[in-house]
């Protein structure tokens, strides 16, 4: 779980704000010109050293600005959708007061009937607005993943810097003929 900070930090960030000082920042891969705050991004961990990205475990560590960057065309037809719904309502009601002021009584069986159409075309808007919405929250859970899962590597290759090169080095790749395998056997 992160804590409140970070989450402060991670919506600042998606917003295009610097997470220190709150003024707009839209590249955070760069220091803040406003307060200095450090770039987030991989650009500030390439060290003169470092030949391979995969060797400097702070560039795995980073986020990227491109891991933060929010679903803006999803809540957009999120919100067209919730509309759409909403004007089906109202459509709705005005189509109950128009038949009934017009035709009265009358009217109920014929109201009942486009009343129940206008609801359910309704019903689906709006779910398929909480749709998107859903779709955005897997969204920040795949990248939320993605961030975890290279801190974890990024840890664990810090912590064992040889062991996967010595493993290499050692491996002997044996080749029995198939005489050989007979003979095993």
């Amino acid at each position: 779980m992160t804590s409140t900070r970070e989450a402060q930090e991670t919506r600042a960030a998606a917003l295009g704000r610097c997470p220190e000082c709150g003024k707009p920042r839209p590249d955070l891969s760069t220091i803040c010109e406003h307060c200095g705050a450090a770039p987030f991004g991989p650009a500030d961990a390439v060290d003169e050293g470092v030949t391979h990205r995969r060797d400097a475990p702070e560039a795995i560590m980073q986020v990227r600005a491109a891991d933060m960057e929010p679903y803006v065309g999803l809540r957009y037809v999120a919100k067209l959708f919730r509309l759409m719904a909403l004007i089906l309502v109202l459509l709705l009601i005005a189509e109950i007061v128009t038949g009934l002021t017009t035709q009265g009584s009358g009217a109920i069986p014929t109201l009942l009937a486009e009343g129940s159409r206008l609801i359910v075309l309704s019903g689906l808007l709006w779910a398929s607005g909480d749709l998107a919405i859903l779709l955005i929250d897997i969204g920040h859970d795949v990248r939320a993943t993605r961030i975890l899962i290279g801190r974890q590597s990024a840890h664990h290759l810090a912590e064992h810097p040889h062991a996967r090169r010595r493993d290499e080095r050692e491996r002997v790749v044996e080749r029995k003929t198939e005489r050989q395998r007979e003979l095993a056997e």
